[in-house]
């Protein structure tokens, strides 16, 4: 497997309606082949506002862009070809087998569960290894634990072989070393990446931008060091926090303070 060089996102004045209120108010942001990792309190919006990325919610206005595409122009199949998501509690089937559950990313492709053909044996296979399911492939997915489905999802969403890889949440569940070692893998990957994380210091340390959210508007993008300022910390989330150099990583860290 190859992970395409990532493609580039654009989204542009996006907004939200649910049960005829407005979630998201004309968001703008971009990503060209890097992670960019989307951030705010809870309730700001962070998953609705992946859900029309990824074609489960269709924005009241705006558009959504991959590779200069309209993903609402698209087929579902189509745009499952260029976007995978990895989305919190994700349905699975609990009676595949882990390795039939990776199998399924192939289906964008045209290719079915057990049509045995070469190519999709050797995307898959790369697919487990990298997301460290290898050693379970013949499991049955109800015997996994939470974390270990979500590093399944994770396989599945690589074997489609992406142009855009949307990640909500792709930590919950995890340890902390398979969190470091989920996300380290995400910035190995040649593929434009949007990620939605709670962890304020694993976006700091794993993310090339930041962009944060609250009350369903942008209110802040850029490079980590420029976004996580003192202010902001305590306006948006409420704590009193500043950074630091972490000396083992030399990333960026955020430091709290209890009042």
């Amino acid at each position: 497997m190859s992970v395409r060089a990532g493609g580039a996102l654009r989204v542009e004045g996006v907004s939200v309606d649910l049960a005829g209120r407005r979630i998201i108010e004309e968001v703008a942001l971009s990503a060209h082949g890097n992670v960019v990792g989307l951030v705010g309190p809870n309730g700001s919006g962070k998953s609705t506002l992946l859900r029309t990325i990824y074609r489960m919610l269709r924005p009241a206005e705006g558009t959504v862009l991959v590779e200069d595409r309209d993903v609402w122009s698209m087929s579902a199949k189509e745009a499952a070809r260029i976007t995978a998501a990895v989305v919190q509690d994700s349905p699975v089937d609990l009676e595949l087998t882990v390795v039939d559950c990776v199998t399924t990313g192939r289906l964008p492709h045209g290719s079915l569960l057990g049509s045995g053909r070469a190519e999709d044996g050797r995307v898959v296979e790369l697919a487990m290894r990298r997301a460290g399911v290898e050693d379970f492939a013949d499991r049955d997915m109800s015997t996994l634990s939470g974390g270990e489905r979500q590093r399944v999802q994770l396989a599945r969403a690589l074997a489609q072989e992406p142009r855009l890889l949307v990640l909500d949440e792709p930590t919950n569940h995890l340890d902390i070393r398979h969190q470091l070692q989920l996300l380290a893998l995400v910035r190995s990957l040649d593929v434009t990446t949007l990620v939605t994380l709670h962890d304020l210091n694993l976006a700091a340390s794993y993310c090339d931008e930041i962009v944060v959210l609250e009350h369903g508007r942008v209110v802040a993008s850029g490079l980590p060091g420029e976004v996580f300022t003192p202010q902001l910390l305590q306006r948006v989330f409420g704590v009193r926090a500043d950074t630091l150099v972490n000396p083992l990583t030399g990333r960026l860290q955020l430091v709290y303070a209890d009042s």
